[in-house]
Protein backbone atom coordinates (compact mmCIF):
# COMPACT_ATOMS: atom_id res chain seq x y z
CA UNK A 1 0.00 0.00 0.00
CA UNK A 2 1.55 3.44 -0.43
CA UNK A 3 0.71 6.53 0.98
CA UNK A 4 0.72 10.15 0.24
CA UNK A 5 4.57 11.50 -0.57
CA UNK A 6 6.95 12.61 1.84
CA UNK A 7 4.32 12.04 4.83
CA UNK A 8 5.06 7.90 5.18
CA UNK A 9 6.00 6.82 8.44
CA UNK A 10 7.37 3.38 9.38
CA UNK A 11 5.18 1.34 10.93
CA UNK A 12 5.91 -1.21 13.58
CA UNK A 13 5.03 -4.57 13.13
CA UNK A 14 1.55 -6.01 13.55
CA UNK A 15 1.87 -7.70 17.23
CA UNK A 16 4.42 -5.66 18.15
CA UNK A 17 3.83 -3.88 21.24
CA UNK A 18 2.95 -0.13 21.45
CA UNK A 19 5.93 2.20 21.89
CA UNK A 20 6.36 3.51 25.53
CA UNK A 21 4.68 6.55 26.38
CA UNK A 22 6.03 9.20 28.95
CA UNK A 23 5.04 8.86 32.23
CA UNK A 24 3.43 12.31 33.49
CA UNK A 25 3.33 13.02 37.14
CA UNK A 26 -0.03 12.24 38.85
CA UNK A 27 -1.30 15.30 41.34
CA UNK A 28 -3.36 14.23 44.12
CA UNK A 29 -6.74 16.29 45.29
CA UNK A 30 -5.97 19.14 47.52
CA UNK A 31 -5.42 19.09 50.59
CA UNK A 32 -9.28 20.01 51.84
CA UNK A 33 -12.17 22.51 51.67
CA UNK A 34 -11.97 25.45 51.44
CA UNK A 35 -8.20 25.69 50.66
CA UNK A 36 -6.29 26.63 53.05
CA UNK A 37 -4.56 30.33 53.02
CA UNK A 38 -2.06 30.94 50.72
CA UNK A 39 -1.01 29.58 46.77
CA UNK A 40 -0.95 26.11 45.66
CA UNK A 41 2.03 24.88 45.42
CA UNK A 42 3.11 24.46 41.63
CA UNK A 43 3.07 20.69 40.11
CA UNK A 44 5.70 19.46 39.54
CA UNK A 45 8.14 19.91 36.61
CA UNK A 46 7.61 17.86 33.62
CA UNK A 47 9.55 17.47 30.52
CA UNK A 48 8.27 20.04 27.54
CA UNK A 49 6.34 22.20 29.69
CA UNK A 50 7.74 25.81 31.29
CA UNK A 51 8.68 25.40 35.02
CA UNK A 52 5.98 27.28 36.57
CA UNK A 53 3.23 29.46 35.93
CA UNK A 54 3.97 32.74 35.53
CA UNK A 55 2.90 35.63 38.07
CA UNK A 56 -0.32 37.52 37.51
CA UNK A 57 0.04 40.93 35.40
CA UNK A 58 -1.85 44.24 36.02
CA UNK A 59 -4.31 44.91 33.12
CA UNK A 60 -2.88 47.20 31.43
CA UNK A 61 0.62 47.13 31.92
CA UNK A 62 2.51 50.37 33.05
CA UNK A 63 2.49 52.90 30.27
CA UNK A 64 -0.01 51.24 27.99
CA UNK A 65 -2.78 53.77 26.86
CA UNK A 66 -5.88 53.37 28.36
CA UNK A 67 -8.49 50.81 26.88
CA UNK A 68 -12.22 51.65 25.34
CA UNK A 69 -14.06 53.17 28.43
CA UNK A 70 -11.72 53.42 31.09
CA UNK A 71 -12.04 56.48 32.97
CA UNK A 72 -10.03 59.83 32.12
CA UNK A 73 -7.06 60.37 34.66
CA UNK A 74 -8.48 62.41 37.40
CA UNK A 75 -11.96 60.20 37.45
CA UNK A 76 -14.20 63.06 36.56
CA UNK A 77 -15.15 63.68 32.27
CA UNK A 78 -15.00 67.49 31.14
CA UNK A 79 -18.50 69.21 30.57
CA UNK A 80 -20.10 69.16 27.30
CA UNK A 81 -19.34 71.32 24.67
CA UNK A 82 -21.91 73.88 23.85
CA UNK A 83 -24.56 73.10 21.35
CA UNK A 84 -24.55 75.23 18.22
CA UNK A 85 -28.67 74.71 18.26
CA UNK A 86 -29.44 76.69 21.24
CA UNK A 87 -31.12 75.61 24.69
CA UNK A 88 -34.22 73.01 24.66
CA UNK A 89 -37.37 74.27 24.41
CA UNK A 90 -38.94 73.81 28.10
CA UNK A 91 -40.30 70.83 29.26
CA UNK A 92 -44.22 70.13 28.29
CA UNK A 93 -44.66 68.39 31.67
CA UNK A 94 -44.27 69.21 35.41
CA UNK A 95 -40.45 67.61 36.46
CA UNK A 96 -40.74 64.70 38.45
CA UNK A 97 -42.11 65.06 42.21
CA UNK A 98 -44.39 68.45 41.31
CA UNK A 99 -47.87 68.18 42.43
CA UNK A 100 -50.16 67.37 39.49
CA UNK A 101 -52.30 70.56 37.87
CA UNK A 102 -55.54 71.28 39.89
CA UNK A 103 -58.84 69.83 38.00
CA UNK A 104 -62.44 71.39 38.34
CA UNK A 105 -64.50 69.87 41.53
CA UNK A 106 -66.58 67.10 40.96
CA UNK A 107 -69.83 68.26 38.98
CA UNK A 108 -68.40 71.39 37.28
CA UNK A 109 -69.27 71.83 33.78
CA UNK A 110 -66.56 71.03 31.34
CA UNK A 111 -64.19 73.39 30.11
CA UNK A 112 -65.67 74.55 26.48
CA UNK A 113 -63.79 73.26 23.59
CA UNK A 114 -63.63 74.33 20.39
CA UNK A 115 -66.56 73.13 17.62
CA UNK A 116 -66.21 69.75 15.99
CA UNK A 117 -64.26 70.52 13.13
CA UNK A 118 -62.96 73.73 13.99
CA UNK A 119 -59.06 73.61 13.62
CA UNK A 120 -56.79 72.84 16.78
CA UNK A 121 -54.96 75.39 18.10
CA UNK A 122 -51.53 73.94 17.63
CA UNK A 123 -48.90 75.04 20.99
CA UNK A 124 -45.34 74.51 19.51
CA UNK A 125 -42.33 75.80 20.57
CA UNK A 126 -40.40 75.74 17.90
CA UNK A 127 -43.10 78.17 16.33
CA UNK A 128 -46.14 78.55 14.11
CA UNK A 129 -47.23 75.44 11.60
CA UNK A 130 -46.84 76.40 8.35
CA UNK A 131 -49.70 77.99 6.47
CA UNK A 132 -51.63 74.70 5.15
CA UNK A 133 -52.41 74.74 1.59
CA UNK A 134 -55.74 74.28 0.03
CA UNK A 135 -56.17 71.07 -2.15
CA UNK A 136 -57.00 71.34 -5.82
CA UNK A 137 -59.85 69.22 -5.91
CA UNK A 138 -62.89 70.41 -4.93
CA UNK A 139 -64.73 68.87 -1.87
CA UNK A 140 -67.26 66.15 -2.13
CA UNK A 141 -70.41 67.41 -1.34
CA UNK A 142 -72.59 64.26 0.57
CA UNK A 143 -76.36 64.08 0.31
CA UNK A 144 -78.64 61.63 1.45
CA UNK A 145 -80.43 59.27 -1.15
CA UNK A 146 -83.70 61.13 -2.64
CA UNK A 147 -85.32 57.59 -2.30
CA UNK A 148 -83.87 53.99 -1.72
CA UNK A 149 -81.69 52.06 -4.15
CA UNK A 150 -83.31 49.76 -6.89
CA UNK A 151 -82.91 46.06 -5.21
CA UNK A 152 -80.23 44.07 -6.68
CA UNK A 153 -81.84 41.54 -9.59
CA UNK A 154 -78.61 39.19 -9.50
CA UNK A 155 -77.12 38.15 -6.70
CA UNK A 156 -73.67 35.65 -7.10
CA UNK A 157 -74.38 32.60 -5.80
CA UNK A 158 -71.48 32.42 -2.98
CA UNK A 159 -72.91 35.34 -2.18
CA UNK A 160 -76.80 34.29 -1.46
CA UNK A 161 -78.12 34.21 1.89
CA UNK A 162 -81.45 32.37 3.10
CA UNK A 163 -83.18 36.05 2.92
CA UNK A 164 -82.18 35.64 -1.02
CA UNK A 165 -84.19 33.22 -1.61
CA UNK A 166 -87.86 32.47 -1.91
CA UNK A 167 -89.90 30.22 -0.11
CA UNK A 168 -91.56 27.59 -2.60
CA UNK A 169 -95.33 27.97 -3.16
CA UNK A 170 -96.11 25.31 -0.56
CA UNK A 171 -93.42 26.77 2.11
CA UNK A 172 -90.68 25.41 3.82
CA UNK A 173 -90.51 22.36 5.77
CA UNK A 174 -88.41 19.59 7.54
CA UNK A 175 -87.24 16.54 5.86
CA UNK A 176 -85.25 14.15 8.07
CA UNK A 177 -82.09 12.94 6.72
CA UNK A 178 -82.50 8.83 5.78
CA UNK A 179 -79.27 8.25 6.13
CA UNK A 180 -79.48 10.52 10.08
CA UNK A 181 -81.27 8.33 12.96
CA UNK A 182 -83.94 10.53 13.94
CA UNK A 183 -83.81 12.13 17.40
CA UNK A 184 -85.17 10.02 20.24
CA UNK A 185 -87.11 12.20 22.53
CA UNK A 186 -87.23 9.88 25.46
CA UNK A 187 -87.98 10.92 28.89
CA UNK A 188 -86.93 8.85 32.13
CA UNK A 189 -89.72 7.62 34.42
CA UNK A 190 -89.43 8.38 38.20
CA UNK A 191 -91.47 4.83 39.03
CA UNK A 192 -93.86 7.06 41.65
CA UNK A 193 -96.98 5.93 39.47
CA UNK A 194 -99.15 2.73 39.18
CA UNK A 195 -97.55 -0.50 39.36
CA UNK A 196 -98.57 -3.80 37.77
CA UNK A 197 -96.93 -6.73 36.95
CA UNK A 198 -96.86 -9.30 34.48
CA UNK A 199 -94.97 -12.86 35.50
CA UNK A 200 -95.16 -15.74 33.11
CA UNK A 201 -93.35 -19.11 33.98
CA UNK A 202 -93.44 -22.38 31.79
CA UNK A 203 -92.45 -25.63 32.60
CA UNK A 204 -94.15 -27.95 29.99
CA UNK A 205 -95.85 -30.08 31.84
CA UNK A 206 -95.60 -33.70 29.32
CA UNK A 207 -93.99 -32.49 26.94
CA UNK A 208 -90.72 -33.62 25.15
CA UNK A 209 -88.81 -30.34 26.14
CA UNK A 210 -90.19 -30.10 30.03
CA UNK A 211 -88.32 -27.83 32.06
CA UNK A 212 -88.28 -27.90 36.23
CA UNK A 213 -87.68 -24.28 37.02
CA UNK A 214 -89.56 -22.05 35.16
CA UNK A 215 -92.65 -22.29 38.13
CA UNK A 216 -90.36 -21.93 40.62
CA UNK A 217 -88.71 -18.93 39.06
CA UNK A 218 -91.91 -16.72 39.11
CA UNK A 219 -92.90 -17.66 42.79
CA UNK A 220 -89.45 -16.26 43.57
CA UNK A 221 -89.29 -13.39 41.57
CA UNK A 222 -93.09 -12.23 42.90
CA UNK A 223 -91.75 -12.50 46.44
CA UNK A 224 -88.52 -10.03 45.47
CA UNK A 225 -90.46 -7.35 43.70
CA UNK A 226 -92.82 -6.85 46.53
CA UNK A 227 -89.45 -4.55 47.88
CA UNK A 228 -90.12 -2.24 44.86
CA UNK A 229 -93.86 -1.49 45.48
CA UNK A 230 -95.45 -4.16 43.53
CA UNK A 231 -98.51 -5.20 45.30
CA UNK A 232 -100.19 -8.76 44.82
CA UNK A 233 -103.45 -7.44 43.80
CA UNK A 234 -102.00 -5.73 40.57
CA UNK A 235 -100.15 -8.78 39.98
CA UNK A 236 -101.15 -11.52 36.90
CA UNK A 237 -99.51 -14.59 37.13
CA UNK A 238 -99.56 -17.13 34.51
CA UNK A 239 -98.49 -21.03 35.00
CA UNK A 240 -99.38 -24.34 33.90
CA UNK A 241 -99.79 -25.53 36.99
CA UNK A 242 -103.40 -23.55 37.60
CA UNK A 243 -106.39 -25.18 37.40
CA UNK A 244 -107.94 -21.45 36.58
CA UNK A 245 -107.94 -21.67 32.69
CA UNK A 246 -107.88 -18.23 32.19
CA UNK A 247 -104.45 -18.12 34.19
CA UNK A 248 -102.69 -21.08 31.66
CA UNK A 249 -99.74 -19.57 29.97
CA UNK A 250 -101.59 -20.27 26.22
CA UNK A 251 -100.73 -18.07 23.46
CA UNK A 252 -103.94 -15.71 23.73
CA UNK A 253 -103.65 -15.96 27.73
CA UNK A 254 -99.75 -14.13 27.24
CA UNK A 255 -100.85 -11.99 24.59
CA UNK A 256 -104.12 -10.54 26.83
CA UNK A 257 -101.47 -10.36 29.94
CA UNK A 258 -99.28 -8.25 27.54
CA UNK A 259 -102.14 -6.23 26.65
CA UNK A 260 -103.59 -5.78 30.22
CA UNK A 261 -99.89 -4.68 31.48
CA UNK A 262 -99.64 -1.51 29.54
CA UNK A 263 -103.54 -0.39 28.80
CA UNK A 264 -103.97 3.31 30.16
CA UNK A 265 -100.43 3.85 30.50
CA UNK A 266 -99.32 7.22 32.07
CA UNK A 267 -96.15 8.88 32.81
CA UNK A 268 -93.99 7.89 35.56
CA UNK A 269 -96.20 4.20 35.71
CA UNK A 270 -93.90 1.29 36.36
CA UNK A 271 -94.83 -2.21 34.87
CA UNK A 272 -92.84 -5.08 35.63
CA UNK A 273 -92.38 -8.20 32.69
CA UNK A 274 -91.20 -11.48 33.77
CA UNK A 275 -90.97 -14.72 31.02
CA UNK A 276 -89.19 -17.94 32.56
CA UNK A 277 -89.80 -20.43 29.92
CA UNK A 278 -88.55 -21.83 26.26
CA UNK A 279 -87.61 -19.24 23.46
CA UNK A 280 -86.32 -19.81 20.44
CA UNK A 281 -85.70 -17.88 16.39
CA UNK A 282 -87.30 -18.19 13.27
CA UNK A 283 -87.03 -16.23 10.04
CA UNK A 284 -86.47 -12.55 9.96
CA UNK A 285 -89.47 -11.62 7.31
CA UNK A 286 -89.08 -7.82 7.77
CA UNK A 287 -85.57 -7.11 8.09
CA UNK A 288 -85.71 -5.71 11.38
CA UNK A 289 -82.76 -7.98 12.59
CA UNK A 290 -79.44 -7.81 11.78
CA UNK A 291 -78.72 -11.93 12.00
CA UNK A 292 -81.52 -12.39 10.05
CA UNK A 293 -84.07 -14.28 12.94
CA UNK A 294 -86.57 -12.59 14.85
CA UNK A 295 -86.90 -14.06 18.77
CA UNK A 296 -89.65 -15.63 19.97
CA UNK A 297 -90.73 -17.44 23.45
CA UNK A 298 -92.86 -20.50 23.64
CA UNK A 299 -96.67 -20.34 24.96
CA UNK A 300 -97.30 -23.84 26.76
CA UNK A 301 -99.37 -24.52 23.67
CA UNK A 302 -97.09 -23.48 21.29
CA UNK A 303 -97.52 -26.89 19.41
CA UNK A 304 -100.70 -25.61 18.15
CA UNK A 305 -101.09 -22.25 18.84
CA UNK A 306 -97.46 -21.10 17.14
CA UNK A 307 -94.69 -19.04 18.96
CA UNK A 308 -94.99 -15.66 20.28
CA UNK A 309 -92.49 -13.39 17.60
CA UNK A 310 -90.39 -10.05 18.88
CA UNK A 311 -91.93 -8.10 16.78
CA UNK A 312 -95.26 -8.66 17.96
CA UNK A 313 -94.55 -7.91 21.67
CA UNK A 314 -92.54 -4.91 20.62
CA UNK A 315 -95.79 -3.88 19.08
CA UNK A 316 -98.20 -4.46 21.98
CA UNK A 317 -95.97 -3.49 25.62
CA UNK A 318 -93.38 -0.86 23.71
CA UNK A 319 -94.70 1.06 21.23
CA UNK A 320 -97.92 2.25 22.98
CA UNK A 321 -96.11 3.51 26.05
CA UNK A 322 -96.11 7.45 26.22
CA UNK A 323 -92.62 9.19 27.36
CA UNK A 324 -91.99 8.81 30.62
CA UNK A 325 -93.77 5.81 31.10
CA UNK A 326 -91.05 2.79 32.76
CA UNK A 327 -91.36 -1.23 31.22
CA UNK A 328 -89.00 -3.53 32.97
CA UNK A 329 -88.40 -7.26 31.75
CA UNK A 330 -86.49 -9.44 32.81
CA UNK A 331 -86.67 -12.68 29.65
CA UNK A 332 -84.79 -16.01 31.43
CA UNK A 333 -85.12 -17.86 27.97
CA UNK A 334 -83.11 -18.99 25.15
CA UNK A 335 -82.14 -16.36 22.23
CA UNK A 336 -83.48 -13.81 24.56
CA UNK A 337 -80.96 -10.66 23.82
CA UNK A 338 -83.23 -8.68 21.71
CA UNK A 339 -86.10 -10.75 22.73
CA UNK A 340 -88.23 -7.26 22.85
CA UNK A 341 -87.01 -5.71 19.96
CA UNK A 342 -85.24 -2.61 21.75
CA UNK A 343 -82.82 -0.78 19.52
CA UNK A 344 -79.88 -0.06 21.84
CA UNK A 345 -77.63 -3.01 23.50
CA UNK A 346 -74.68 -1.83 26.02
CA UNK A 347 -71.86 -4.04 26.97
CA UNK A 348 -70.17 -4.31 30.37
CA UNK A 349 -68.14 -1.32 29.91
CA UNK A 350 -71.18 0.43 29.40
CA UNK A 351 -70.67 0.77 25.86
CA UNK A 352 -73.24 0.78 23.10
CA UNK A 353 -72.78 -2.59 21.29
CA UNK A 354 -72.00 -1.83 17.40
CA UNK A 355 -74.45 -4.55 15.70
CA UNK A 356 -73.31 -5.57 11.73
CA UNK A 357 -73.44 -7.73 9.35
CA UNK A 358 -70.82 -10.13 10.60
CA UNK A 359 -72.54 -10.52 13.55
CA UNK A 360 -72.30 -14.14 14.18
CA UNK A 361 -70.41 -15.35 11.40
CA UNK A 362 -67.96 -17.12 13.80
CA UNK A 363 -69.99 -18.89 15.28
CA UNK A 364 -71.85 -20.00 12.49
CA UNK A 365 -68.66 -21.49 10.75
CA UNK A 366 -67.82 -23.25 13.93
CA UNK A 367 -71.28 -24.96 13.92
CA UNK A 368 -70.95 -25.89 10.43
CA UNK A 369 -67.76 -27.35 11.02
CA UNK A 370 -68.89 -29.38 14.39
CA UNK A 371 -71.85 -30.29 12.47
CA UNK A 372 -69.31 -32.00 9.10
CA UNK A 373 -67.01 -33.91 11.95
CA UNK A 374 -70.68 -35.46 13.51
CA UNK A 375 -71.66 -36.47 10.11
CA UNK A 376 -74.45 -33.82 9.88
CA UNK A 377 -74.91 -32.33 6.77
CA UNK A 378 -77.90 -30.74 7.49
CA UNK A 379 -76.48 -29.22 10.59
CA UNK A 380 -73.78 -28.10 7.87
CA UNK A 381 -76.30 -26.14 5.32
CA UNK A 382 -78.30 -24.71 7.90
CA UNK A 383 -75.37 -23.31 9.53
CA UNK A 384 -73.62 -21.97 6.36
CA UNK A 385 -76.83 -20.63 5.31
CA UNK A 386 -77.58 -18.51 8.65
CA UNK A 387 -73.91 -16.87 7.29
CA UNK A 388 -75.58 -16.17 3.99
CA UNK A 389 -78.52 -14.25 5.38
CA UNK A 390 -76.37 -12.16 7.68
CA UNK A 391 -73.68 -11.59 5.02
CA UNK A 392 -76.00 -11.44 2.14
CA UNK A 393 -78.66 -8.28 3.24
CA UNK A 394 -77.40 -4.72 4.16
CA UNK A 395 -76.83 -3.51 7.90
CA UNK A 396 -79.76 -1.44 8.47
CA UNK A 397 -79.11 -0.01 12.37
CA UNK A 398 -80.23 3.32 11.31
CA UNK A 399 -83.91 2.31 9.76
CA UNK A 400 -83.88 -0.26 12.94
CA UNK A 401 -83.20 2.80 15.29
CA UNK A 402 -86.27 5.16 13.81
CA UNK A 403 -88.56 2.18 13.72
CA UNK A 404 -87.77 0.60 17.12
CA UNK A 405 -86.89 3.88 19.83
CA UNK A 406 -89.34 4.83 21.61
CA UNK A 407 -89.87 8.17 24.38
CA UNK A 408 -90.91 5.94 26.82
CA UNK A 409 -88.40 4.07 29.38
CA UNK A 410 -87.73 0.76 28.53
CA UNK A 411 -85.47 -1.77 29.79
CA UNK A 412 -84.76 -5.56 29.33
CA UNK A 413 -82.04 -7.94 30.96
CA UNK A 414 -82.15 -10.80 29.05
CA UNK A 415 -80.55 -14.17 30.21
CA UNK A 416 -78.26 -14.99 27.47
CA UNK A 417 -76.74 -13.03 23.94
CA UNK A 418 -79.12 -13.71 20.81
CA UNK A 419 -77.36 -16.69 19.51
CA UNK A 420 -76.54 -18.51 23.45
CA UNK A 421 -79.73 -20.71 25.61
CA UNK A 422 -80.22 -20.44 28.90
CA UNK A 423 -79.35 -22.63 31.68
CA UNK A 424 -82.23 -24.60 34.07
CA UNK A 425 -80.17 -25.71 37.10
CA UNK A 426 -80.55 -26.26 40.75
CA UNK A 427 -79.13 -23.46 43.32
CA UNK A 428 -78.79 -23.26 46.80
CA UNK A 429 -81.83 -21.82 48.61
CA UNK A 430 -83.45 -21.27 45.01
CA UNK A 431 -84.22 -24.97 44.16
CA UNK A 432 -84.62 -25.63 40.55
CA UNK A 433 -84.05 -22.26 39.05
CA UNK A 434 -83.28 -20.39 35.99
CA UNK A 435 -79.63 -18.69 35.78
CA UNK A 436 -81.28 -15.05 34.96
CA UNK A 437 -83.65 -15.26 37.62
CA UNK A 438 -81.16 -16.50 40.01
CA UNK A 439 -78.57 -14.00 39.52
CA UNK A 440 -81.06 -11.09 39.01
CA UNK A 441 -82.14 -11.76 42.63
CA UNK A 442 -78.77 -12.72 43.87
CA UNK A 443 -77.37 -9.54 42.83
CA UNK A 444 -79.93 -7.33 43.83
CA UNK A 445 -80.16 -8.85 47.10
CA UNK A 446 -76.78 -8.56 47.95
CA UNK A 447 -76.47 -4.82 46.96
CA UNK A 448 -79.86 -3.07 46.20
CA UNK A 449 -78.72 0.29 45.56
CA UNK A 450 -76.63 -0.24 42.14
CA UNK A 451 -76.07 1.91 38.93
CA UNK A 452 -77.03 -0.14 35.59
CA UNK A 453 -73.75 -0.94 34.92
CA UNK A 454 -72.93 -2.17 38.16
CA UNK A 455 -76.51 -4.68 37.73
CA UNK A 456 -75.56 -5.98 34.65
CA UNK A 457 -71.91 -6.45 35.59
CA UNK A 458 -73.06 -8.14 39.08
CA UNK A 459 -75.51 -10.38 37.25
CA UNK A 460 -72.96 -11.70 35.12
CA UNK A 461 -70.30 -11.64 37.90
CA UNK A 462 -72.97 -14.54 39.60
CA UNK A 463 -73.31 -16.32 36.34
CA UNK A 464 -69.81 -16.77 35.45
CA UNK A 465 -68.05 -19.58 37.91
CA UNK A 466 -70.78 -22.24 36.48
CA UNK A 467 -72.55 -20.67 33.63
CA UNK A 468 -71.51 -19.78 29.85
CA UNK A 469 -74.30 -17.54 28.77
CA UNK A 470 -73.77 -13.61 29.18
CA UNK A 471 -77.06 -11.80 30.07
CA UNK A 472 -77.21 -8.19 28.23
CA UNK A 473 -78.83 -4.93 28.96
CA UNK A 474 -80.59 -3.29 26.34
CA UNK A 475 -82.88 -0.33 26.09
CA UNK A 476 -85.73 1.82 24.39
CA UNK A 477 -83.37 5.07 24.32
CA UNK A 478 -79.91 5.64 25.28
CA UNK A 479 -78.88 5.60 28.79
CA UNK A 480 -76.58 6.76 31.42
CA UNK A 481 -75.76 3.59 33.06
CA UNK A 482 -74.30 5.35 36.18
CA UNK A 483 -78.46 6.16 37.28
CA UNK A 484 -79.72 3.92 40.20
CA UNK A 485 -81.40 1.14 38.79
CA UNK A 486 -85.13 1.54 40.26
CA UNK A 487 -88.59 -0.15 38.68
Amino acid sequence: MSGYPGNYQPQPPYGAPPPAYPVYPQHGPPSGYPPQPGHYAPPAHAPGYPAAYPPPQHYPPPGAPAPYGAPPPGGAYPPPAASPYGAPPPAAHPPYGAPPAAHPPYGAPPAAHPPYGAPQIAHSPYGAPPIAHSSPYPQPAYRPPAAAPPPITHIPQYMMTPANVAPPPQGWHMVQNPNIPAPTNFQLSNCTGRKRALLIGVNYFGQKAELRGCINDVRNIKAFIRRFGFREEDTVTLTDDQADPTRIPTKANILSGMQWLVRDARPNDSFFLHFSGHGGQTADLDGDEDDGYDNTIYPVDHTRAGVIVDDLMHDIMVKPLPAGCRLTAIMDCCHSGSALDLPFTYSTTGQLKDQNILQGVGSGIKGAGMSYLRGDLGGVMNSLGGIGKKIGRPNDRQRIIQTKSSPSDCIMFSGCKDNQTSADAKEAGFGMTGAMTFSFITALTANPRQSYLQLLNSIRDVLRAKYEQKPQLSSSHPVDLNLIFTM
